[in-house]
């Protein structure tokens, strides 16, 4: 008389390499999620306007766009405090970079993108800029 097994029970080792499984799944998920939450989640997003006093593609392995904005108007809350009036961004479309090389000098406004950390490829600012809203060109300021 032999005893036959229905096959009905899971052996040790199959239900232990799902476990594995699943913990590995929740594992990179959770990793996923913080990358992406670092590194792609727009934490703000706006419009600077001011006049462009810097612009340049640079990098060493990444060649990225980085400019500076003067902004005007801005005054220190506190009495003999200085308030920083330059904003530092980097640009990674080549046709608002293109917009911006044409533009130096001019009165610019600027719509961002916020990031919480910048990305090498990305630029060194976490102040990505994505288009232009408006240029002025320096020449029509003066004429007014």
């Amino acid at each position: 008389m032999a005893n036959y097994n229905s096959g009905t029970t899971s052996s040790p080792a199959k239900s232990g390499s799902k476990i594995g499984l699943i913990i590995g799944l929740v594992v990179v998920l959770i990793l996923a999620g913080f990358l992406y939450y670092r590194y792609y989640f727009v934490f703000g997003e706006g419009v600077k306007a001011g006049q462009l006093n810097y612009f340049v593609k640079k990098g060493y392995l990444f060649k990225t766009n980085e400019g500076r904005l003067i902004q005007t108007g801005i005054r220190s809350q506190a009495p003999g405090n200085v308030a920083s009036n330059e904003f530092i961004f980097s640009v990674q479309d080549d046709k608002v970079a293109d917009k911006l090389n044409k533009s130096a000098g001019s009165l610019v406004e600027l719509h961002y993108r916020e990031y919480l950390h910048p990305l090498p490829w990305r630029g060194f600012s976490v102040f990505v800029v994505d288009s232009v809203v408006s240029s002025t060109p320096a020449v029509k300021l003066l004429n007014q």
